[in-house]
Formats: C-alpha cells, sequence, structure tokens
C-alpha cells in the first residue's frame, strides 16, 4: 500500500475549512430550536418530539452520502459535490426557517411549516457536514489523523461560537429580541440569515482549496485491488464485518449523545426558569433567557477549543476521553442548581470539555480501526448512526422523563450529567488499533 503523504498544516485546513460554516448553521440550529417551537406555542412536555426530526434525516441521509460518494467521481471529486449541494440548500431553509411565525398562518400550520424547514435544514446540514469527515479519513495518514480532527474540532468550536452569539450581538445592537406571539424575534431571524451567508462563502473556499484524489490514487493509497466505483456497497454486510473498535465506540456515543439532546432542548426552559424566574415563552425575560442560552453555549465553544488544546498532551487517548466525559457531567448537573447567569460559566465550561473529545475523539478510534477496509464514507455515514440514534431515543423518551422528574427542566440537565458518566465508564470497552 502506497503510504500517504504528510500534509501541510494549511492543507489540513483547507480539508476542514467549511466546516466552519456549516457548524455556524448547526449551531444556530441548536440553539435555538426549542426557542423558537415554544414561541410558536409548544408545549414544553413535547418540546423533545420536535427535536426527533434532525437525528432522523441524519441516520437516513449520512449513509446515502457516504455510500453515494465513495462512487461518484467528478471535476470536483468524490466528496465536495455533495458538500455543496447540501450547503446550498441549508442557506435557502436558513432564510425560511426563523420566518415560521411571519406568516400570519395559525399555530398549527406555523409549527408544520417550522418542521417541513427543520426536516430539509438538518438534511441539507448532515450533507454538507458529512464530507469534511470523509476527506479527512479519505487524504490524511494515520500519523496526522488526530492532528487533522483537533483542526476539524477548533473549527467546529469556532464556528458554533459565532453561531450561539448572533442572537445575543444583535439585540446588543438595537435589534428586536421581542415580537408579538407566535412571531420569532428579528434578532434570532437576523442571525440565520448572517449564518446563511457566511456559510456559502466558507463552503465556496474549500471547493476552490481542495483537490481530491482520482480513483486510482486512492485505491493506491488505502491498499485497495480496485477503484471504489467498481465495487458493489452492501451496508448489512459493511456492518456485518465493522471491527469491534467501530461498536465499542459507539456504545459511548449512545450515552454521550442521549446527554446532549437534553441539554439542546431544555437548556433554555431551565436558564429562563432557574435565573429569570419566569416560564412565559412570551415574556420579555424568556427571550432575554435564550439570548443568554446563546452565550452559555459559546462559552461551551470556548472551553471545548481550550480543551482541545490540552488533549493531544494525554498519553493515553481512552483516559482523556473518560476524564473529558466525567468533566462534562459534573458540569451538567452542576447547570440544574445554578441561579446566577454568570456562575453558569463554570458548568458551561466544563460541559465543553466533553464536546471536544465527542468532536474528536471517536472519528479518531475508528478511522484508525478503518484502515485497510474500504468503503470509509460508507463507513463512516453508518457511524453517524451512533450519533443519530440515541438523540432519537431520547426525544422519543423525553416528555415522559421530564414527567417523571417532576415537569422542572432544571432535572433533565441531571439526568444528562449522569448519562456522561456512564458514557465515561464504557470507554474502557474500547481498544486502540
Amino acid at each position: 500500500m502506497k503510504q500517504k503523504p504528510d500534509l501541510n498544516f494549511w492543507k489540513l485546513w483547507n480539508l476542514s475549512f467549511g466546516f466552519f460554516g456549516v457548524q455556524i448553521a448547526y449551531a444556530l440550529q441548536s440553539a435555538n430550536i426549542s426557542r423558537i417551537f415554544a414561541t410558536l406555542g409548544a408545549d414544553p412536555h413535547n418540546l423533545s418530539y420536535f427535536w426527533i426530526l434532525p437525528p432522523l434525516m441524519g441516520i437516513i441521509v449520512q449513509p446515502i452520502v457516504g455510500a453515494c460518494s465513495d462512487k461518484t467521481w467528478c471535476r470536483l471529486g468524490r466528496r465536495i459535490p455533495y458538500l455543496f449541494i447540501g450547503a446550498f440548500v441549508a442557506v435557502i431553509v436558513m432564510c425560511l426557517l426563523p420566518n415560521a411565525g411571519s406568516f400570519h398562518m395559525g399555530i398549527g400550520t406555523a409549527m408544520i411549516f417550522g418542521l417541513v424547514a427543520l426536516m430539509f435544514l438538518d438534511t441539507s446540514i448532515n450533507m454538507a457536514m458529512q464530507p469534511f469527515k470523509m476527506l479527512v479519513g479519505d487524504m490524511v495518514n494515520e500519523k496526522q489523523k488526530g492532528l487533522a480532527y483537533s483542526i476539524q474540532s477548533f473549527l467546529c468550536n469556532a464556528g458554533s461560537l459565532v453561531g450561539y452569539i448572533f442572537p445575543f450581538a444583535f439585540t446588543a445592537l438595537g435589534i428586536a429580541n421581542i415580537a408579538s406571539k407566535g412571531v420569532i424575534p428579528d434578532s434570532v431571524i437576523y442571525s440565520f440569515y448572517i449564518g446563511a451567508a457566511v456559510l456559502i462563502l466558507c463552503v465556496v473556499y474549500t471547493v476552490i482549496k481542495v483537490k481530491e484524489w482520482n480513483p486510482q490514487e486512492y485505491a493506491a493509497y488505502n491498499g485497495l485491488k480496485e477503484p471504489l466505483d467498481e465495487e458493489k456497497t452492501n451496508l448489512f454486510r459493511l456492518l456485518k464485518e465493522a471491527p469491534a473498535t467501530f461498536w465499542k465506540v459507539g456504545l459511548v456515543q449512545f450515552f454521550c449523545w442521549f446527554a446532549f439532546m437534553y441539554m439542546w432542548t431544555y437548556t433554555n426552559g431551565t436558564v429562563a426558569d432557574n435565573c429569570w424566574g419566569t416560564t412565559d415563552v412570551a415574556s420579555k425575560g424568556y427571550q432575554d433567557a435564550g439570548n443568554w442560552v446563546g452565550i452559555l453555549f459559546a462559552v461551551q465553544a470556548i472551553g471545548s477549543v481550550l480543551w482541545a488544546a490540552i488533549l493531544p498532551q494525554f498519553k493515553n487517548r481512552k483516559f482523556a476521553y473518560s476524564l473529558s466525559l466525567v468533566l462534562g457531567g459534573i458540569g451538567f448537573c452542576m447547570a440544574a442548581f445554578v441561579h446566577d447567569q454568570y456562575i453558569l460559566f463554570i458548568p458551561f465550561l466544563l460541559i465543553g470539555c466533553a464536546w471536544a473529545a465527542m468532536l474528536a475523539m471517536p472519528f479518531t478510534f475508528v478511522t484508525n480501526a478503518l484502515q485497510g477496509y474500504g468503503h470509509m464514507g460508507t463507513y463512516l455515514g453508518l457511524f453517524n448512526g451512533t450519533i443519530c440514534i440515541p438523540q432519537i431515543v431520547a426525544a422519543a423518551v423525553g416528555g415522559s422523563i421530564l414527567a417523571v422528574v417532576g415537569s422542572v427542566q432544571g432535572n433533565m440537565m441531571i439526568i444528562a450529567g449522569v448519562l456522561l458518566v456512564l458514557g465515561s465508564l464504557s470507554v474502557v470497552f474500547i481498544k486502540e488499533k
């Protein structure tokens, strides 16, 4: 097998730069979906159901994108065409979703419109996001893969940081943060508009700067007997032949993404109740809390960037992974009891440690274990099922669990903390290649 060449820093950077724009879109979605649907009139016990669509679309779209891109060879490459199409659709939907309450529709119709827009938004984001992980798996050697995914993690968190603070920043600039009942504030709408513009610019940069290998080069560098466009793909056979590491990392992923689904769903209600003393979604306090959630998620992103710089210093990657998840679990539990909006920075910095590890560690373990298997894109698409399935399960049972814990949204953060600790304990089963 021909050895993959070392890439200089800027080539590694260019492979992932478009992720910055994609993550802005993802951050706007994750920080504002509960706020948008609560503003439209959704009951807190039903909020988690709106979160089923994003991971559901992910589990459908990502394996398809992976399998199709494995066999797509054109002038732009094999992964980049899917990246570009996904980003283009995301830009259109980002201009529609926050206007769900502005078209003079009834509550039910507005929610259906919002759900359809959310479905297309998450489909397109998944379509744009997946190729970046595949590009690293395709073109980066094992020695540099940790650095490549760390760069991707940094750009991911930098994009998140920007996306999270947009509503707060626009409110500070004088753009309205409250609106008529059932209407999304302009601060949120403008955030989606600017996020869409940044997304398309970043993706265009990637299209210009990155040149993928042709089929013969790819086969030579990945130890394959023939180019992948001559091979047939059977998803069930690939799953059956997947290395044990694929499934063991998947177990850790189950607990982690279950936990973070509850953070995205219930942080807004927790902060509004604990720090602003309100559950009235039409109140100024609730919308101010919504802006502050963006700031807290930005603090989480800062914590993640800082921790991502520390992670490579650990000689034992399993220990680093496990420690990160424990810190995140402590952060979640703390967040349920803090009533000062500024002290909340501490737990969200700790949550950022878990997020940094979740972005980099799983793909490092899995792509190293997949060397020589071929079908890297398809396998990574299938591996994203370990991200999507726990979110679907968490969203499906979220309303019931909320009722069991007294209908207090803060208690869902404690549930999330316990789940991260269980994920940390599961790291012991992973065996590195």
